[in-house]
């Protein structure tokens, strides 16, 4: 790629961004990279004059299809390095997370390759986001845990990219237990103290309806078969 490290990081984090639920715009693209104003505007006019993104309206920022392809494979050695660095290094969440980051630039697309080789073609990092390139994982059709209700049974399908920036979240959820596939049922729902609170394994653990938002889960018994109702055989001379 001919593109900067530094370039490279802010497609990364539009991608990763642009899986939300909301638009990506300049502030929340500082919030996420912690780089100030300023240096957010004068990237983005780089990368538009560069041909990597465009602005629609209210200033959304979209990759245009080179900005896109940079993006994914930025993505794909960041998250491929973070499988390496934890399942097979044994590294917490946020020390995978920090180091992949360091790593991902100087990946070459044969060690790449290889890596995902290695790993058993992976289609998810640790944390249940897709792994571009990779098969596809099955859809459960999650939603914000922020968004559910007392008492639901739910399993964690995933855990944001956004999360991923809060270092001290992301190792918060590691040593909660909140990983993908990981059980657990609402227990309480506090909207006016802003906090919602679910049991993990016998634990009751309480966090923040905005860090909630960033931990996407789905109702088991939704994707359950249904199975067809029984026919009913009409009786021997019985008006059909």
């Amino acid at each position: 790629m001919e593109t900067t490290p530094a370039i490279q990081d802010y497609l990364g984090a539009i991608y990763d961004l642009t899986g939300g639920d909301k638009p990506v715009i300049g502030a929340r693209l500082a919030r996420h990279m912690h780089v100030s104003a300023p240096s957010i505007t004068e990237a983005l006019r780089r990368m538009q004059r560069e041909g990597y993104i465009r602005l629609a309206g209210r200033k959304e920022i979209r990759l245009t299809t080179k900005g896109r392809g940079i993006a994914e494979t930025m993505a794909r050695r960041h998250r491929l390095l973070e499988r390496w660095l934890a399942d097979v290094l044994g590294l917490d969440w946020s020390r995978a997370h920090d180091e992949a980051h360091r790593l991902e630039h100087a990946l070459s697309p044969v060690v790449e390759e290889r890596l995902a080789q290695l790993l058993g073609m992976p289609s998810t990092c640790p944390h249940g986001n897709p792994i571009p390139g990779m098969p596809v994982p099955e859809n459960h059709h999650p939603v914000p845990l922020s968004q559910t209700a007392v008492g639901q049974d739910l399993v964690v399908d995933r855990i944001t990219e956004e999360a991923e920036a809060d270092r001290q979240l992301l190792h918060f959820l590691w040593e909660s237990g909140i990983r993908p596939g990981a059980q657990l049922t609402v227990s309480e729902v506090a909207p006016y103290a802003g906090t919602i609170s679910i049991v993990v394994e016998g634990r009751t653990i309480t966090m923040g309806l905005v860090a909630s938002g960033k931990i996407w889960v789905y109702d088991p018994a939704a994707l359950a078969p249904r199975r067809p109702a029984p026919r009913v055989r009409a009786a021997r001379g019985a008006v059909r």
